[in-house]
């Protein structure tokens, strides 16, 4: 065929096209899948075990939100609540590890975190994550200026809790000085939802009571995480088509003398199209489907790279994959079919010879 004939004759120039696409699709789906990804693992330790979702008011970073958590006595006497509990989120050095999550967790919570080894911890007693737990050594850590004995290990489906530390929520409340960053309340029914939204606003006057879906939804740093990636993935994916683009028209112009010889042997300017429109699809296709597989398989090694202790995770979703594949192609044919269309209107001797100049 005509068009892979082409590509094994401009080897170096098939391979400059590939690399160009591959790198700028992988950069949009590696920066968007990582930013996807925080998100959907800290949306996703919000939602377990709760709709309702009781922050400070006025605060909007549960990092430094502080309620009251004998909240909760009250919570559990209002009608159709089913479960409810408290947790502060903080970050802090452990061991020699510069920083890590710890979630201090009322008792009733504590079963959310899978037991790998040992046994649940009780006050001054850590749970240290799988991820974090295999760098650290010993009987006990030290998380801030205090020493906590380490009562064993815990799996989670949640990428950065098993690079955390899990304690009884009454030890977290002396290491950050706050009663509770958040309580989490589930209904019996769906459909109760919203009244017991209103009912605990009622208990205190100094709280922001949300459901868990509209609270991610408005959650300030999820926005600013959603809006830098978007900038920035952006921006590399625009460089990237644009020079997918400059790529594929300075090609194309360095192939003048072969279409030149093409139109002097009587192939028309269709046949000249169709064979490069085949051409950069198959170039075009060829590096997506690459940088597709390198992406994949970044993106689930992320997670078992100890020293991003689990922070670091993606997801690649099927609109990102399909608008980075029809930007792609539209591109590359852009770039390539314009300066072909205007030299294959050209006079075939005036091609042979800005060729050969």
């Amino acid at each position: 065929m005509i068009s892979f004939k082409a590509l094994r004759k401009n080897p170096f120039k098939s391979f400059l096209i590939f690399s160009s696409i591959t790198i700028a699709v992988m950069a949009i789906f590696l920066i968007s899948s990582i930013s996807q990804g925080v998100i959907g693992m800290y949306s996703k330790m919000i939602k377990t075990d709760g709709e309702i979702i009781i922050t400070q008011r006025g605060i909007a970073d549960t990092f430094f939100s502080n309620v009251d958590i004998s909240l909760l006595e009250k919570i559990d006497t209002l009608s159709h609540v089913k479960s409810s509990y408290a947790m502060i989120v903080g970050a802090s050095p452990v061991g020699h590890i510069p920083i890590a999550g710890i979630y201090g967790v009322s008792k009733n919570h504590l079963s959310h975190y899978r037991l790998a080894k040992g046994r649940y911890p009780k006050n001054s007693e850590v749970l240290l994550g799988k991820t974090l737990a295999k760098q650290l050594r010993g009987r006990g850590v030290k998380i801030g200026s205090k020493r906590f004995k380490i009562s064993g290990s815990y799996s989670s489906d949640i990428g950065f809790e098993e690079g955390g530390v899990v304690m009884n929520i009454d030890d977290a409340g002396k290491l950050f000085s706050r009663s509770a960053s958040f309580i989490l309340v589930s209904a019996d029914s769906p459909r109760h939802t919203d009244t017991l939204v209103q009912n605990i606003l009622l208990l205190d006057n100094d709280i922001e009571v949300k459901t868990t879906k509209s609270f991610i939804q408005e959650y300030n740093q999820f926005k600013i995480i959603e809006t830098s990636s978007l900038v920035i993935s952006s921006l590399a994916f625009a460089m990237g088509l644009i020079g997918i683009a400059s790529v594929m028209s300075m090609i194309v112009n360095s192939r003048k003398e072969e279409f030149g010889i093409m139109r002097a042997l009587g192939k028309s300017r269709f046949f000249i199209m169709k064979n490069l429109f085949i051409e950069t699809l198959i170039v075009s296709l060829s590096a997506y489907l690459f940088a597709l597989i390198l992406s994949l398989g970044i993106l689930a090694l992320l997670p078992h790279i100890q020293m991003l202790q689990g922070y670091v995770n993606g997801s690649l979703s099927l609109s990102i994959a399909l608008y980075v594949l029809a930007s792609t192609l539209f591109m590359a044919l852009l770039g390539s079919l314009m300066p072909a269309w205007i030299a294959s209107k050209t006079d075939p001797i005036l091609l042979i010879n800005q060729g050969c100049s």
